[in-house]
């Protein structure tokens, strides 16, 4: 197939950025092919290069990059030489893209509605018309109250709604290529399901091309024909995606793939495998391989001489030692630390009794949290997940006094009082809590440098000498893969998972007694996770740290957790140790989310989604909140009476449902098949 026959077509792209009067190379001799209706993978850490291929094939480089060499082709015409006129129309009708930070794409003054509508009011629809157009495409990506979401602006949305609106707005012109950059990051499980299942169909009803650059690893084995694997700016491995994961044949792509969490995995029986160093900065390749530095199976052939493409055809690898890739040694530290001790008899660290939240106004109320009581104790990790909309980040906010909770509830640290609101609590108080948020953009001062960012709370909270902040420093940074060069850089100078590690740095700081971790590995590739995830381990082991973890990444969540919580419409549906939340008994509504997790589903090959879109939170139902999307509800007791939280399998686990325990382990009539 010709490059001109090709959806799109890379040939020997080098890019580089201007930074501090040098020349950066970041993309270095570039080549992909993406068929017309093929889906292509591309994967590789943070900073590797990903989303700067994405931004050169669109146009949208900032000011400081420029394209060396090579050519961009789309269906045919050479994006790099088209003028202004044709690239808008190029953007307006070939090719769209999906950011993996929605708020950028996202204008701030302007309500949802009148974004997407301008898509089709461009083609020529009238005010009306673009309005019904709009509202139809928040129901195809799942947006429950799709009227009243499109009379909001972003910030009155959640995040993971952010990114279905993003979503949406991609699709609406129907584009020949859609450029994905880390789609899903923000969502959850069944939402995430739903949305793939909407891009399938695109694929498959318009012929539509798709790069789909992702962290997620499962969701780029489930969702691409090809993978390309990148590494500090060049291909090193490439493939059909079932020969690639099956047969790496790179040590870099090896040690991608054991940095997964398996299902039976948990923090008490292994620790995460995870891959030695760093990538190199941007100028700063040394002779040979690149990867070398960080490969155990390096020599001096490595050090010396750039490897070309071995075994050319379907599969091809950029490495010397292809053929015996696998055997890399594991960079699994060879002890676990010893496991913090719970003391489930001494009273809980935090408590929260019968919390509730409202919004709106009292003509208009949306209950977010409906008597909610939770314990986590010290040195535990509760895992908290649900769908989008489930009251997951407000319980969190509530918690660590950024919302005040309506009158009734109580709140307890260590057994004393905890004031509902931040600005009452103690300083020791404050110290306490800490959370890591799901999106490091909204959480860091984008004029300060990384020093600043975190030894602002060695100051504050940690009260550390002067004289020791140095070494605090980089002991943090270090503790997150990150290191002395990133000192001196800005928010902004770094890769999305770099702000995360830097968010999660400072989190852990002042030391404290607990944190919230709001999706704290969703924006990061899985090697770093992996990392994240041991140093989570590790911390809780050494100082009894205790964790409130929400994600919708359940292998993370199984692999952390002690005890996980299920939240659904601001009601705790769920709620017991881990590996009994995952075994079952479950709720339906937990089966459900299971269902559609990589690794938890039969092995058929069949993906199930939960019956019914999501309730609104303004317009909840009455009876069992789940009950409009219930493939097991038992009629008017569950239409019309609210179920008790009542014991499920052992002590210690219950389950709001009116089904008893005993019944609900046979659980295949929870979702529908697709």
């Amino acid at each position: 197939m010709s490059p001109e026959s090709d959806a799109l077509s890379v040939e020997n792209l080098d890019l580089v950025y201007r930074w501090r009067g040098r020349d950066l190379p970041v993309l270095r001799a570039v080549s992909l092919r993406i068929a017309p209706a093929e889906s292509y993978g591309l994967v590789g850490e943070s900073g590797s290069g990903k989303t700067s291929i994405a931004l050169a094939i669109a146009r949208y480089l900032p000011r400081n990059a420029r394209v060396v060499r090579g050519r961009i082709l789309i269906c045919g015409r050479d994006v790099l030489a088209l003028g202004h006129e044709e690239l808008r129309r190029l953007r307006a009708t070939t090719i769209a893209m999906v950011y993996q930070d929605p708020s950028s794409a996202l204008n701030p003054c302007l309500r949802i509605g009148t974004q997407i509508a301008e898509i089709f009011r461009a083609r020529g629809s009238s005010a009306h018309q673009a309005r019904a157009a709009a509202a139809a495409m928040l129901e195809r990506v799942r947006i429950a109250d799709h009227e009243s979401v499109l009379d909001r602006y972003p910030h009155q949305i959640s995040g993971g709604m952010q990114q279905r609106v993003v979503i949406a707005m991609a699709l609406a012109i129907a584009p020949r290529l859609l450029v994905l950059d880390e789609p899903t990051t923000g969502l959850d499980a069944t939402v995430e399901a739903e949305i793939l299942d909407l891009i399938g169909e695109l694929r498959r009803e318009r012929a539509t091309s798709i790069l789909f650059i992702s962290h997620d690893l499962a969701l780029i084995s489930r969702m691409c024909d090809r993978v390309g694997v990148l590494y500090a700016g060049a291909l090193v491995e490439e493939g059909p995606v079932a020969e690639v994961f099956r047969d790496p044949r790179h040590p870099y792509t090896v040690g991608l793939l054991r940095c997964l969490p398996l299902p039976g995995h948990t923090k008490d029986r292994s620790r995460l495998d995870s891959i030695a160093g760093l990538p190199p900065a941007p100028g700063d390749l040394a002779p040979g391989c690149p990867f070398a530095p960080r490969c155990e199976l390096a020599d001096d052939r490595c050090r010396s001489t750039a490897p070309g493409w071995y075994a050319p055809g379907r599969h091809s690898s950029r490495c010397h030692h292809f053929e015996r890739a696998q055997s890399l040694p594991r960079a699994t530290p060879a002890q676990l630390p010893a496991a913090a001790t719970i003391d489930r008899t001494a009273p809980p660290l935090l408590q929260a009794i019968g919390v509730s939240k409202t919004f709106g106004s009292a003509r208009h109320p949306v209950r977010a949290l409906h008597d909610v009581s939770l314990s986590l104790w010290a040195g535990e990790t509760l895992g908290l997940v649900g769908e989008s909309g489930s009251g997951k980040t407000t319980l969190a906010r509530v918690l660590l006094g950024l919302l005040t909770p309506d009158e009734g509830g109580a709140l307890q640290l260590a057994g004393a009082a905890l004031a509902g609101s931040s600005h009452a609590r103690r300083p020791e108080q404050l110290k306490s809590l800490q959370i890591v948020f799901q999106n490091p953009d909204s959480a860091l001062n984008r004029s300060h440098t990384v020093r600043r960012l975190i030894g602002r709370v060695l100051v504050r909270l940690g009260r550390v000498p002067k004289r020791g902040r140095p070494s605090r420093l980089l002991e943090l940074l270090r503790s997150v893969k990150l290191d002395e060069r990133h000192l001196e850089l800005r928010p902004r100078e770094l890769s999305g998972g770099a702000k995360q590690r830097v968010a999660v740095a400072r989190a852990f700081g002042g030391e404290p007694r607990i944190v919230v971790c709001d999706e704290p590995t969703s924006a990061l590739d899985v090697s770093v996770q992996s990392a994240i995830l041991n140093l989570l381990t590790e911390l809780q082991a050494t100082h009894g740290v205790s964790y409130l973890f929400i994600s919708h990444d359940l292998a993370s969540v199984r692999y952390v957790s002690d005890r996980i919580a299920v939240l659904y419409l601001g009601r705790l549906l769920e709620i017991g140790p881990a590996e009994r939340v995952f075994s079952g008994p479950h709720h339906p509504y937990t089966a459900a989310l299971l269902s559609v997790a990589p690794g938890f589903n039969d092995g058929s090959g069949h993906r199930a989604r939960l019956a019914g879109e999501i309730p609104s939170a303004m317009r909840a139902p009455g009876g069992c909140v789940f009950h409009t999307r219930c493939a097991r509800k038992l009629g008017s007791i569950c239409e019309q009476l609210e179920p008790p939280l009542h014991p499920g399998a052992e002590p210690g686990h219950s389950i709001r449902c009116h089904i008893p325990a005993a019944d609900l382990q046979d659980d295949t009539r929870c979702v529908e098949d697709k």
